[in-house]
């Protein structure tokens, strides 16, 4: 039986990069740098910070290139390293929390949901933003990133029984924002 090994699109650009090609690396970062702030986003919850974590990750994923093995996608790798520098920026930010309240305080768009749905996931999108720090970080890595309880609790440095009751508690509070009469009536 013969054995498929992945080969990812994009590795001769990641081999122009480890030969030191600055063009290669920008084609990297033109490639996946929206999609790795929106995961740095949906983890931070921050724009400024998302971009801080962004360019931390790109700068690190750059210097370590080497370390790429090819066994995965490049931006498989790239993710991990994304939400690990998400994850770290949370974790400095500890020292100086502020009520979710306090920092949730923002204007409510001008625009108009034409489509129900889209209504919808805007309204899911905005209570997930509510969430403490832990249970948002939790419930991204595992509904919106795809990873397991083993793999969120390798990254978080917990139990894999710690990120799965921080998934069950992170839905029950967010339930319990969406029915909460103030946001259930709220309207885009």
């Amino acid at each position: 039986m013969e054995t498929l090994t992945y080969q990812d699109e994009n590795m001769h650009v990641v081999q122009r990069c480890r030969e030191g090609d600055n063009r290669a690396q920008y084609e990297l970062y033109k490639l996946y740098a929206k999609a790795m702030f929106n995961v740095s986003m949906r983890i931070t919850n921050d724009y400024a910070e998302a971009e801080d974590v962004l360019q931390e990750a790109f700068i690190s994923a750059f210097k370590n290139i080497h370390a790429y093995k090819g066994e995965a996608s490049f931006g498989s790798w790239l993710k991990k390293i994304v939400v690990n520098a998400a994850i770290n920026s949370i974790r400095k930010r500890k020292a100086e929390l502020v009520p979710i309240e306090d920092r949730m305080a923002e204007t409510v768009a001008d625009e108009v949901y034409e489509d129900e749905t889209e209504w919808q996931v805007e309204k899911v999108r905005r209570a997930i933003q509510k969430l403490p720090d832990g249970y948002r970080v939790v419930l991204s890595l595992y509904l919106l990133e795809g990873f397991d309880h083993a793999e969120i609790a390798e990254i978080l440095g917990v139990t894999e029984s710690t990120s799965k009751s921080q998934y069950c508690r992170a839905r029950k509070k967010l339930l319990e924002i969406l029915h909460e009469p103030a946001f259930a009536a709220y309207e885009v």
